[in-house]
């Protein structure tokens, strides 16, 4: 009977070392998973980062992805306006100029700008507003925006600080604000319904390409005028962060990277010579159904 008792304790005791053993692996394999399933970049691996930071979805596969996702994190704030409120802010901001008046007199070299964007409306609904992008025969013309600290807020915040789509136009903070660098790189979403950088696919069409060529960038003292010169389909690397641009050795062999591409579906004005004196800007979005890959829009500054 001693025996008995003395095997049972055993066997009980190698229940309990076991169930202990199970809560820890089941523990550590959550833990494990967690970091494997993206539930945020800090989780992601160094060498994946680039892409998830650089990453910009359509809307098609954020609702195919919706019941895997992520929820908005608790402290993101419930949309204050709609979509269509949204876009009615864009659309009251964007004023008129006044007709220009003739009496007769010299005309005055200096004179102050009189930008047709109303940076303080922007600036009541968002204070990181800093520049507006119109690309005319699209219907490309919203603010865009720059956070101080997170390159990825706009990506899923909107301009009212709601957590959702169609988020905004915007670039990085390794990008000056004021369009000085070589190479300025601006982020948009692929809106299925056609919004927001949807419209730079009409790019790919070759026609379309050589009869609309413009970039207007207005700023609230002054307006920069761009030439587009290249749209093509690129990997989804994280330009900014591949490519030294403030290098001019560096900057000029990616110019001609450009230059050099051989896909036909790419349209590149080759008559253009663009060399490391010159300012570009690059105009980014997804593409839908390739993750991997990007839509690049790149456009020279001439004014």
């Amino acid at each position: 009977m001693e025996k008995n008792k003395k095997e049972k304790l055993l066997k009980n005791s190698a229940f309990t070392v076991l169930g202990i053993g199970g809560i820890f692996a089941t523990y550590f394999l959550a833990r494990a998973l967690q970091g494997t399933m993206g539930m945020g970049i800090e989780t992601v691996p160094e060498t994946d980062e680039v892409a998830i930071i650089a990453e910009i979805v359509d809307e098609s596969s954020l609702e195919s992805s919706a019941s895997t996702s992520a929820p908005a994190p608790a402290s993101a704030p419930v949309a204050a306006m709609t979509e269509e409120e949204i876009f009615s802010v864009f659309a009251g901001a964007r004023n008129e100029p006044a007709p220009e008046e003739n009496n007769g007199e010299a005309d005055v070299v200096s004179q102050l700008y009189d930008t047709p964007i109303d940076f303080s409306a922007l600036w009541a609904v968002n204070e990181h507003v800093y520049a507006w992008i119109s690309v005319p025969g699209t219907i490309i013309d919203y603010p865009v925006l720059q956070h101080p600290t997170d390159d990825t807020r706009y990506l899923n915040y909107n301009i009212d600080g709601s957590y959702g789509l169609p988020g905004c136009i915007y670039t990085e903070k390794m990008n000056a604000t004021d369009f000085s660098d070589p190479h300025t790189v601006i982020y948009g979403h692929n809106m299925r319904n056609g919004t927001m950088f949807a419209k730079l696919h009409e790019f790919r069409k070759s026609d379309f390409f050589e009869a609309n060529r413009d970039v207007i960038i207005y700023l609230p003292d002054r307006e920069i005028r761009y030439r587009i010169f290249a749209a093509y389909v690129y990997d989804d690397r994280h330009l900014m962060y591949s490519f030294d641009f403030k290098n001019p050795d560096v900057y000029s062999a990616y110019l001609k990277a450009i230059f050099d591409i051989r896909d036909i579906s790419a349209n590149i004005d080759k008559e253009m010579e663009i060399t490391k004196e010159d300012k570009i800007i690059t105009l980014v979005t997804c593409i839908s159904g390739q993750d991997d890959k990007r839509l690049l829009v790149q456009a020279v500054l001439i004014d």
